[in-house]
């Protein structure tokens, strides 16, 4: 016997509506930095590498503690505005993806005791469309479309997506 539900943990119809209050909250909250980018954009400006960040930081650090030594061509204001703008971004970032990791592995377990269940359900009325019960048979033909078609004709297993 396959192993099925693997979660049990449902969220209530009054929590699934303050999640999606609180994801239209966070959207709102965060319009004023909504930028599109075109793919062109994306890769003339890309993402700084780690080493780069590293020289971010340095001058960050010369800034606040040797300001004597910085060069009066830079808006330092807007470097600090961008700088703190920068780490808050990152760690809201991390932060949302650790959120969607979580979601997405409820979602699969979710997913998989569905599915084990279906197959379950087919193969009960597979068995129920062999002793004539009226309606399983229909119901096994509407279901036999999920199925791919094997060189032997006596066993059906699901196609893969």
């Amino acid at each position: 016997m396959a192993i099925t539900n693997l979660n049990n943990n449902h969220l209530t119809p009054a929590q699934v509506l303050s999640a999606k209050d609180a994801l239209t909250a966070l959207e709102t909250a965060l319009t004023i930095i909504n930028i599109n980018l075109s793919a062109e954009d994306r890769q003339r400006y890309g993402s700084i590498n780690e080493q780069n960040k590293l020289l971010v930081n340095k001058v960050m650090d010369y800034h606040n503690n040797q300001p004597n030594l910085q060069t009066p061509h830079i808006d330092w204001v807007e470097y600090n505005n961008d700088y703190t703008s920068r780490n808050n971004l990152e760690s809201m970032i991390a932060r949302l993806e650790s959120l969607t990791t979580r979601l997405k592995n409820a979602k699969i377990l979710h997913d998989y005791d569905n599915y084990q269940a279906a197959l379950a359900d087919y193969a009960y009325t597979t068995f129920m469309a062999g002793t004539g019960t009226v309606g399983y048979e229909t119901k096994m033909n509407d279901l036999k479309q999920f199925f791919g078609r094997t060189s032997s004709a006596s066993q059906n297993t699901p196609t893969e997506n």
